[in-house]
């Protein structure tokens, strides 16, 4: 997979290098920034790594200009999981904190992303979107019809995001035949605020980019939050029926870029 615009080269993991490069790059991210911590964080060699890794796809956003060091050139990733690659693992990631049913009996091809990150420097351009539109492409071309996995409002009080997840609770739940519920034994709840009470905007605003570009494309969240104390995050899971992907978006992020074998 490549992107036509330069000088980004898009394209999965094919290496433990590129492997590494994108666990780089989450170091950078998720433990560097943010201040999440973990069994398999490296600190030593400076890469963000879990157990999963080396049974997904890493689609990974390359920047040959930004260093001579090939594990700095990853710019994005999102690391990717299908529904029938799950079913012979027995799991995905998701369920550690989700109860998956509803989607793994919907009878809906799934695939599960997760892992997202871009580096600093690249937030608020382009980057993004090629991640988007190659995963797009991917995504169409490959006919799969739900996409789902859990994003991360940063900081583990839950108190703080209080009106943003209620407004996901109250405006953005998931349909009942698709809606995850988090697992009871740490579920948390988004039903904080009464609706009547929520600043909307103020709320919005709360809300991380990542979630809110779901949104936009119809996206939806399952019931309940999952309180992360090791990654210091609030998660939800987002879930996306893509035939609600209008489109005007579909061609938005298809244009123009090759398919997902080249």
């Amino acid at each position: 997979m490549s992107a036509e615009a330069q000088p980004f080269q898009l394209k999965f993991a094919e290496t433990e290098a590129d492997l590494r490069a994108a666990q780089r790059l989450r170091y950078r991210v998720f433990v560097e920034e943010l201040g999440s911590d973990g069994e398999m964080v490296d600190h030593v060699a400076m890469l963000e790594a879990d157990r999963f890794d080396p049974d997904y796809q890493h689609l990974m956003l390359m920047d040959p200009t930004r260093s001579d060091d090939p594990l700095e050139q990853c710019v994005g990733v999102y690391r990717l999981l299908t529904g029938e690659k799950a079913a012979d693992l027995g799991h995905f990631y998701s369920e550690g904190e989700y109860d998956l049913t509803a989607l793994k009996t919907s009878g809906k091809r799934l695939l599960e992303l997760g892992r997202s990150c871009v580096a600093r420097e690249y937030r608020g351009g382009v980057a993004l979107f090629q991640m988007w539109a190659g995963l797009a492409k991917y995504v169409i071309e490959e006919g799969y019809d739900v996409l789902f996995g859990t994003a991360s409002f940063f900081g583990a009080d839950v108190a703080q995001h209080a009106e943003a997840l209620s407004l996901l609770h109250s405006r953005h739940l998931a349909p009942e035949v698709l809606r995850a519920r988090a697992q009871e034994a740490h579920f948390q709840s988004m039903d904080l605020v009464p609706e009547d009470q929520i600043d909307r905007k103020r709320a919005m605003l709360a809300i991380p980019p990542l979630i809110k570009a779901y949104l936009r494309l119809g996206g939806t969240v399952g019931e309940g939050a999952f309180v992360d104390r090791a990654f210091n995050t609030v998660d939800v899971l987002l879930i996306l029926d893509v035939d609600q992907i209008s489109e005007r978006q579909r061609a938005m992020y298809t244009k123009g870029l090759t398919g997902a074998g080249s």
